[in-house]
């Protein structure tokens, strides 16, 4: 193998100017055999991590098989320095190694790391203090203003071309679809999505609507098309605001919708209606307050809110190599940090549902698009992108699975507003899922 470091890999489109994935590409040096105090290294990990059903193969092709019962994947290690790194911080170096090709699987990957994340889980409330401060994830990097725009560009100005390859191609959502039916298509499932989103803010001609963080656009064309309300959507990514403007005005729409590229923080006027799908994720939690304070000023007196996010039960760090690699600046928030923007505007909860399960079928119809497109994924970026993308959707399906991610909508209003419907079950009258998608 060659020796010596290569540099990190700079992904950049010379149309969106995107700084995409930095990853230590170190070269494998698979030039020794393992040392005794290498295996014992590996069988300790293995400890820490609950024994989960997995052997090792060893850069000699020495296998090392679980301690306990009969193992379900393989994990390939293709030199001694791989194996330091997954040992000193499994949480960035597992990705890391994978993405590089220092770390190979046999085995289905989301059932992998499905399996993992259970076994630490349960594993984990057993650590001694010092290991859980060296697995430690890190901080979020902060999300004001200026550092918000980078961290949106890292990761949604990859180019339009890269997310239309696997997206579904009814209104291109990059967030959790509804699936009223196990056997709805991801379009059928993601249509539903909206629809679901406008019949819990009771939506009806001439209303206004603001709309923090719009992704493509397509809520907003939804609402408008569907339901005859006047949109005005923020976004601070210009390549998805290019894409929703362009659609906008070949569905007719842009008289109804008015696309603004800036920051949620500096939304102005009063709306019936206030909605947020996929970005509370990205707000930062010290920024709730004012998330609260801003969406209660928007609200005119009979207005209601929905935020759609990815959650957690408990509060936690989001995985270090995803905030990373993937998502710099993410942190879910626990159901009580959830609520707490609702507290702090003395908002009236109306609805919560969890979503979980939604989203990891959601993930799973993703994923089987990004591998029939992988080749082009290749062609795009490299090896070493699809990789980490393949990885990243993985562990975010397993995430899901395995309960350690969950998947809130949150329907609130002021606290004092009475003009309230006296039961839900109008929601439900119909099926939100389209025919014929």
């Amino acid at each position: 193998m060659a020796q010596g470091t290569a540099p990190k890999t700079d992904y950049s489109d010379s149309n969106t100017k995107a700084h995409v994935l930095s990853l230590p590409l170190e070269n494998s040096q698979a030039d020794r055999e393992p040392h005794s105090y290498e295996r014992w290294l590996i069988a300790k990990l293995m400890r820490m991590a609950g024994s989960p059903a997995i052997r090792f193969q060893l850069w000699n092709g020495e296998v090392i098989e679980p301690e306990q019962g009969l193992a379900r994947f393989t994990l390939h290690l293709k030199d001694h320095k791989a194996l330091y790194s997954l040992v000193a911080n499994p949480n960035l170096a597992f990705g890391d190694l994978y993405s590089a090709g220092r770390l190979e699987i046999d085995g289905d990957l989301p059932d992998l790391m499905e399996s993992l994340y259970r076994s630490v889980h349960a594993a984990r409330q057993k650590w001694p203090k010092w290991l859980d401060a060296l697995w430690k994830n890190h901080n979020p990097r902060a999300t004001g203003i200026s550092e918000a725009k980078e961290n949106i560009h890292h990761h949604y100005d990859l180019g339009n071309e890269f997310y239309q390859l696997w997206l579904d191609n009814a209104e291109m959502q990059y967030t959790c679809a509804y699936y009223e039916h196990p056997g709805n298509t991801l379009e059928q499932a993601q249509l539903a999505k909206l629809e679901h989103v406008c019949r819990k803010l009771r939506l009806r001609p001439g209303m206004t609507v603001v709309e923090a963080g719009c992704g493509w656009g397509g809520l907003a064309r939804y609402m408008a098309r569907n339901y005859g309300v006047k949109v005005h959507s923020y976004n601070i990514s210009r390549e998805q605001l290019a894409y929703a403007q362009a659609e906008s005005e070949r569905q007719g729409l842009d008289g109804l919708i008015t696309y603004v590229e800036d920051d949620y923080r500096n939304i102005t006027g009063q709306y019936d209606a206030f909605v947020s799908v996929g970005m509370l994720e990205h707000v930062g939690k010290e920024n709730y307050r004012a998330l609260s304070e801003l969406i209660k000023r928007s609200l005119k007196p009979n207005g209601i809110a929905l935020l759609h996010s990815i959650g957690r039960n408990r509060p936690m760090l989001m995985n270090a190599w995803i905030e990373k690699r993937i998502f710099p600046g993410a942190y879910p928030p626990s159901i009580g940090e959830f609520m707490e923007i609702c507290e702090h505007g003395d908002f009236s909860v109306l609805d919560v549902e969890n979503l979980r399960l939604h989203y990891a079928q959601t993930l799973s119809h993703w994923t089987e698009r990004f591998e029939a497109n992988a080749e082009r994924v290749t062609e795009m970026y490299d090896e070493h992108f699809t990789r980490a993308w393949r990885l990243y959707l993985a562990g975010s399906i397993a995430a899901f699975r395995a309960g350690s991610l969950q998947l809130f909508q949150v329907v609130f209003t002021h606290g004092d507003n009475n003009q309230l419907p006296q039961s839900r079950q109008d929601l439900y009258a119909f099926p939100a899922t389209p025919e014929g998608n």
